[in-house]
């Protein structure tokens, strides 16, 4: 979570889905105390900046859009998306699922150009789904309740089976508190993954079998053979099966398929070490669930992203990103979790899926939202004894 936390984020905010911006009013967010709006422009292209009218300082949330420019309700003074008495616009990024505002005063950091948006599946062949959240917590909280992948079965198990952490940034096999490593946590006689097909490999690392027990090829291993994709600087370039390759791979792949700032035309500057291999069965409906592999990683500090890469729907992705919103009327800081579901999946009947996604939508919100009244809880405890010296880890 540390190394996390120190990566470059360019001083790029999320402030909402871009289904969310409409053609007469506009997107508001406060980052970090900071009112914050998005519209559209004449030509269409989403254009932001301060929430405060530049006039007598009227909240410009409230107010509409007329042939692409904000009206504020008070005065009615126009705003174009360009600098007008004091008020300068923001740089806004429309990744097609989400919209990011860059606020270099807020993240104090070197900015870039575009927000580090992870690799997804074409928006076209997918379904999306995107929910807002808030909690009393800091970014950090939430950040760690995605990175300890051990807490889902116990805590979530209306939703998950057979959870087992089958790679961790620490080393090979790791099993959940309390438990031997690969023993299920499942009461219902589920028993390992392994027996749905979705186990980890087996061998060692530098075995010679090209194979680590987790998943990851050590320098010794051969080129390609990662079970999970997620090859060392020694492997041969482009081998990664879900794109995560260390710099020494070829061009085109980076940690979790999003190369940062100081990538090449290729590797991740921060390497494959950081990621999170889990193997696990998701709960549909009654007894039917759904066995997948899936990898968590962290390409910048305020976001996770869980990708599946093998098992139903591989190469779908689930993007948790964090946004500071600031204090509440107590003080307490508050922050807004904003999570993105892009779901791929190869067989036919998908199609279907796709085209009833205004149906699906609010059932993938609804899920989402029972997963966060937990994990809010989670990180609002976490951070409740940190605030006050209490926090154990």
């Amino acid at each position: 979570m540390k190394r996390a936390l120190a990566r470059p984020s360019g001083n790029w905010y999320v402030v909402g889905a871009s289904d969310d911006l409409r053609d007469d009013r506009p997107l508001a967010r406060t980052v970090q105390g900071r009112e914050v709006v998005v519209w559209r422009g004449a030509d269409g292209r989403p254009v932001g900046g301060p929430g405060v009218c530049p006039h007598l300082g009227a909240p410009l949330r409230d107010s509409p859009v007329r042939c692409g420019a904000l009206v504020c309700h008070w005065h009615g003074l126009a705003l174009h998306g360009t600098p007008y008495a004091g008020w300068a616009p923001l740089p806004v990024h429309d990744d097609g699922v989400l919209l990011w505002v860059r606020l270099d005063e807020v993240g104090g950091e070197a900015p870039l150009d575009t927000p580090v948006v992870p690799r997804r599946p074409e928006r076209s062949r997918a379904l999306t789904a995107v929910y807002v959240g808030t909690g009393v917590c800091e970014v950090e909280d939430i950040v760690a309740n995605r990175l300890d992948p051990w807490h889902g079965a116990w805590f979530h198990p209306y939703a998950f089976l057979d959870l087992r952490v089958a790679g961790s940034p620490e080393g090979p096999e790791v099993g959940p508190p309390g438990r031997s490593g690969g023993e299920s946590p499942c009461a219902s006689g589920g028993g390992s993954p392994c027996a749905s097909g979705v186990g980890p490999p087996g061998g060692s690392e530098g075995d010679g079998s090209g194979l680590s027990a987790h998943g990851t090829n050590s320098p010794a291993d051969g080129p390609g053979n990662s079970a999970n994709g997620t090859n060392s600087p020694a492997d041969g370039p482009g081998n990664s099966a879900n794109g995560m390759n260390a710099p020494a791979d070829g061009p085109g792949s980076s940690t979790d398929g999003t190369n940062g700032p100081a990538d090449g035309p290729g590797g991740s500057a921060y390497g494959t070490d950081d990621a999170f291999t889990v193997d696990v069965s998701f709960k549909v409906a009654g007894r039917l669930v759904v066995p997948v592999r899936a990898v968590f990683t962290a390409p910048e500090p305020r976001t996770v992203v869980m990708r599946i890469v093998e098992g139903e729907g591989e190469g779908s992705v689930v993007e948790t990103h964090t946004t500071p919103l600031g204090p509440d009327e107590l003080g307490r800081p508050r922050t807004a979790v904003i999570e993105a579901v892009i779901a791929a999946s190869d067989r036919p009947g998908f199609v279907f899926a796709r085209r009833a996604a205004p149906l699906l939508r609010p059932l993938v919100r609804r899920a989402a939202g029972r997963l966060w009244r937990d994990d809010l809880a989670y990180a609002e405890r976490r951070w409740q004894l940190r605030s006050t010296g209490r926090f154990p880890g």
